[in-house]
């Protein structure tokens, strides 16, 4: 599970930093493609986002994670780049 669990965190990362690109970079430029591309971005990373929780919660129980670690791994979902820091930094140990 481990190993899934590194995948969307990186999934999730990456569906952040191309949901602000959307936000940052296309929305001055090209408001009618940034409406279009809104939706499916933003679904998707919900989807990812919560998927990163669930499977957090499933680890935390499954590898006897302390509550600072739990707490760590679920608040860089809110950061950008966080999840990538994340999966280097926590979730390289052996599971």
């Amino acid at each position: 599970m481990m190993k899934f669990f590194k995948i969307i965190a990186w999934l999730e990362g990456v569906s952040l930093l191309v949901l602000f690109f959307n936000m940052l970079a296309i929305k001055p430029t090209n408001f009618d493609i940034y409406k279009m591309l809104l939706f499916p971005i933003g679904m998707a990373h919900g989807i990812l986002f919560i998927l990163y929780i669930a499977l957090a919660t499933l680890l935390k129980i499954e590898l006897k994670w302390d509550f600072k670690k739990y707490f760590i791994i679920c608040i860089a979902s809110f950061i950008p780049f966080g999840t990538f820091y994340i999966e280097k930094k926590y979730l390289n140990s052996p599971a």
